[in-house]
């Protein structure tokens, strides 16, 4: 049955009409009975398999984080606002869904944005054995808070400054570039959240 609006459901000869044309109100239950058997149940495995991915997926951005502290950003400190690994996450999967290899033909560059200069972090590559079909550049943001660059401030020039170093706190915002790498129109998404 499809719905069109030359029929109005208050004039009593619009619902002659419908019984006319072969509509009958038991049908419409059988109508929402078809409805019930078409629509699939969500697949619990699928569900859990895309939380098992997620979480994983959030140990991979910790771990490039925990391991650039040391070498790239010289703190000893990198202060994450809770859930930002896990929204990354989230957007990442979402991003990838619509891909060929989904996930698995994903290379993410990490980079932090400091002062409007952006420093490579990590490269990760999802899957070795697939050739990768998209990239993401994700980039990290800095918090920008005056009483921690005045604190900083205050006791490097202090007795305090030899064994001190700095804390980097993230933003919770971040960017996330896609883009294709075998396509023939070469499209980028780029999302800010």
């Amino acid at each position: 049955m499809v719905a069109t609006g030359s029929l109005s459901s208050k004039n009593p000869a619009s619902i002659s009409e419908l019984l006319d044309r072969g509509f009958h109100p038991g049908n419409l239950l059988n109508d929402f009975d078809y409805w019930d058997y078409v629509v699939p149940e969500p697949n619990l495995n699928e569900v859990i398999f895309e939380e098992t991915t997620c979480q994983s997926l959030v140990k991979m951005l910790e771990n490039c984080l925990s391991k650039s502290k040391h070498t790239k950003l010289g703190c000893s400190k990198v202060l994450v606002p809770e859930k930002l690994t896990q929204r990354i996450a989230q957007d990442v999967l979402r991003l990838s869904s619509t891909e060929p290899c989904g996930l698995r033909g994903c290379v993410m560059h990490v980079n932090l944005e400091i002062e409007n200069v952006c420093k490579k972090l990590d490269r990760i590559v999802c899957d070795s054995s697939v050739v990768p079909t998209f990239e993401l550049t994700l980039v990290f943001k800095q918090e920008n808070c005056s009483w921690m660059s005045f604190r900083d401030f205050f006791f490097s020039r202090g007795r305090f400054s030899s064994g001190l170093r700095r804390t980097l706190i993230l933003s919770s915002g971040f960017r996330l570039v896609k883009k294709k790498l075998y396509s023939l129109i070469g499209t980028t998404v780029i999302e800010e959240c």
